[in-house]
């Protein structure tokens, strides 16, 4: 496939990581370290290993997986090994593994002596559509997602398939809503060939065109002033539904559980306050709800759940901030809604499992 150029590096789409190596090879960093975490240690590591049988002379920095750690403790520790290691400001961080290896990798890259190189190495499916392009770098603030970061590109971003065989389904269907997101905000054919599609085997033209949208947006308006917060549907609510979830839950909402629930109140939203056709409500919904588990959605959660939105980064002069879809495959933001709106939400998503 056809390397897609972003804000002044490529994103790569070859399952041998052939151009990872050539770029490796065609470099000269003083030193290389690898961000992992436990997980991708042991999966993810080996793939590298086959791929790049050649690859020596690194460093692998890892961490705890899960987005409960990734915080500024954690980057602290990324930190001081980078340190430990002897890192300059010639050395490369290769980032391997999902959102919040490649989130927390990218703060840390962007901020180690003021900034060192570091490519993306995306190894599940939510990091390979969305986390890994647009140059957002970011660790959360307690229970605040993404509030800490910064707008660093990378130097590339390379994707395999051959990692995604290392997740099961759950992840795969989690890294699905964010694709299932790009339909609906930006083309309606794109999420018509989605409903006809396996969520558990999604062939690489998906994943490629998912990329493409997203590239398409973060390119044209890279700072988060106008088209990039279309990016941001499902994500008020859903964001703070996760984050309540990660606190109450013995089982946890992965990201892309909590977003599939914030695209189904945001689509309520949409259809009350930006002309969302009814009929595209119920199919948005009923699509969702195929794909992905219900979830219990407590009316005694509420009040967290409101709270943890207040802090939301879109918030304007403490206005809660949407995108919402004015049509399937089109999307509008800077929507500022009220509490009340918002519940009327909650409880269209709580009563339809009952």
């Amino acid at each position: 496939m056809t390397p897609i150029q972003s804000n002044g590096y490529e994103v790569f789409f070859d399952d041998e990581l052939k151009d990872l190596k050539d770029f490796l090879d065609n470099s000269n960093y003083s030193k290389v370290f690898f961000l992992t975490d436990l997980h991708t240690s042991e999966h993810c590591m080996p793939v590298i290993g086959q791929l790049i049988p050649s690859l020596e002379n690194y460093d692998i920095i890892e961490v705890d997986p899960g987005e409960e750690n990734k915080n500024i403790d954690y980057c602290i520790g990324v930190w001081q090994m980078l340190l430990d290691f002897g890192a300059d400001r010639n050395s490369l961080l290769i980032n391997l593994g999902g959102g919040v290896i490649t989130d927390m990798g990218g703060f840390a890259a962007s901020t180690f002596k003021r900034g060192i190189d570091f490519v993306q190495v995306p190894t599940t499916l939510l990091s390979q559509v969305d986390a890994s392009v647009g140059g957002k770098t970011g660790i959360d603030l307690g229970n605040i997602k993404n509030i800490i970061g910064t707008f660093t590109q990378p130097k590339a971003v390379f994707i395999s398939s051959k990692f995604l065989k290392t997740l099961d389904d759950r992840q795969i269907i989690s890294g699905f809503a964010e694709i299932v997101k790009h339909g609906i905000i930006a083309d309606r054919d794109y999420f018509n060939k989605l409903k006809e599609a396996d969520p558990l085997n999604i062939d690489k033209e998906i994943i490629y065109h998912s990329v493409e949208i997203k590239n398409f947006v973060v390119t044209t308006d890279p700072l988060e002033k106008s088209i990039r917060k279309t990016l941001n549907f499902g994500h008020t609510i859903g964001h703070a539904v996760e984050t309540y979830s990660l606190k109450n839950d013995n089982r946890a909402l992965l990201h892309g559980e909590a977003i599939a629930i914030g695209m189904i109140c945001e689509a309520f939203l949409a259809s009350r306050h930006n002309g969302l056709a009814s009929e595209e409500l119920v199919e948005i919904t009923e699509y969702i709800r195929s794909v992905f588990p219900d979830y219990y959605l407590k009316t005694d959660s509420y009040g967290d759940i409101l709270e943890f939105m207040q802090n939301d980064k879109k918030n304007v002069n403490g206005q809660i901030g949407f995108a919402l879809p004015g049509e399937i495959g089109k999307c509008d933001f800077n929507i500022y809604l009220t509490n009340d709106q918002i519940i009327e939400s909650l409880n269209f998503y709580a009563e339809l499992g009952r």
